[in-house]
């Protein structure tokens, strides 16, 4: 049964570059391509129809149904060999398009809509989604590099794992090459097993980084034989993590970031370097929560 990719749109130059990206998504994944509109005024308790002394062509409704027959033509542009179907969901757009990722095996967005603040780089709709949504979430961002690497943010953590699967699939079918970047610091990197149990917290000199080594390659093992076709580059760098995947993402055609690294707090569904590349990446960014 083919795969669905859902976007959302709402009339923004933003939400229509998303359109194009989605369909050339669900064009790569052989997959259904959705249009969604949450329709908000509703729960308003608004008219929804044309003004008695406007044309007929007027009203919310009619503006909605435009809007999402504008980005179903733009779709089949890009795409047109898939299949495109929309949908306009009364509801606010995080629960409508939370509701969508539950059947989809991707969701896209703009990184900023209608309804952003002048100055805002990354809207509450697209963060909100990326730690709430039910499959891997595709903000449209910033210039991808055409001929540019995916590049994989590796942390080792359990909940980077659907994020590793998710950078090997995407290289595999965009043909691309695929950087895993992993950064550390004395800060965040894991203590390797003391060789002296008389002084637990002294290690030789590179034991902090061999460990960070270890466990970068543990998160790829067996994607590669999984992946024979995608070449990796391996790359471990003393640094900070924000920095280092902001950085790489100049000449990157696209981010791939779990929702939270081995770092995050209990409970937090979006971890502070997720939230910092989805506003500052020079490329679109996917963020691929972990398993529930």
């Amino acid at each position: 049964m083919p795969g669905l990719v859902v976007v959302g749109v709402d009339g923004s130059a933003s939400s229509l570059a998303a359109v194009e990206a989605a369909a050339r998504e669900a064009r790569l994944r052989g997959a259904g391509l959705r249009v969604v509109h949450a329709f908000l005024w509703p729960l308003m308790r608004v008219p929804l129809g044309p003004s008695p002394l406007g044309p007929p062509e007027g009203g919310l409704r009619n503006m909605a149904d435009q809007l999402v027959a504008e980005a179903v033509e733009r779709a089949r542009a890009v795409a047109p060999e898939v299949d495109v179907s929309h949908a306009v969901v009364t509801g606010e757009p995080l629960t409508v398009l939370e509701a969508q990722s539950r059947a989809a095996e991707l969701v896209v967005v703009g990184s900023r809509g209608m309804g952003g603040f002048v100055g805002l780089l990354v809207g509450s709709t697209a963060v909100h989604l990326a730690a709430h949504g039910r499959c891997p979430v595709l903000v449209v961002r910033g210039q991808p590099a055409a001929d540019g690497p995916i590049v994989l943010g590796v942390d080792g953590s359990a909940a980077g794992e659907e994020a590793v699967d998710f950078a090997f699939a995407e290289a595999e079918l965009r043909k691309a090459p695929l950087v895993a970047l992993h950064a550390w610091t004395t800060w965040n990197a894991s203590l390797p097993a003391p060789q002296d149990a008389s002084a637990p917290y002294a290690n030789p000199p590179g034991a902090l980084a061999d460990e960070e080594e270890r466990l970068s390659a543990e998160a790829l093992a067996g994607h590669q034989e999984r992946y024979p076709g995608v070449q990796v580059e391996h790359k471990v760098v003393r640094g900070g993590t924000r920095e280092a995947l902001i950085e790489a993402s100049r000449s990157a055609q696209l981010m791939v970031v779990g929702a939270r690294g081995r770092g995050g707090f209990a409970g937090l569904l979006l971890g502070s370097v997720s939230q910092a590349v989805l506003h500052h990446s020079h490329c679109p960014v996917v963020v691929a929560r972990g398993k529930e």
